[in-house]
């Protein structure tokens, strides 16, 4: 049996749950240099289709970096690839829940 077997197993779950605040898309805009209107913008964002500021889609898509990272497999882990399609917006003040499960286990890789 493999350590990473011991550990876990298939059907394991974890999420983690957020709501998108103002101050978290100006510090985001901030650090990634995405000032879009649509996000930092709240009289430009009520103009558009969205009729109100989104949250930038892939701070969003941190939220499964954060599960990966803190809760399962947890603390140390780096994954390398990512497939993201944007549905529907998420709009600030939003909450968004992050949900990751264990459906294969992989026995030939390193832990």
């Amino acid at each position: 049996m493999s350590s990473s077997q011991a550990r876990y197993k298939i059907g394991d779950k974890a999420e983690m749950t957020k709501m998108f605040s103002d101050a978290d898309i100006i510090k985001y805009a901030q650090a990634s240099g995405d000032s879009n209107p649509i996000h930092c913008d709240g009289d430009y964002a009520v103009t558009t289709g969205f009729k109100g500021g989104i949250v930038h889609g892939i701070l969003v898509a941190g939220l499964i970096s954060a599960v990966l990272g803190t809760k399962l497999p947890g603390m140390g882990t780096i994954y390398v690839s990512q497939n993201l399609k944007f549905i529907k917006p998420v709009f600030i003040n939003d909450s968004v829940t992050a949900r990751v499960e264990i459906t294969d286990i992989d026995e030939n890789k390193n832990d």
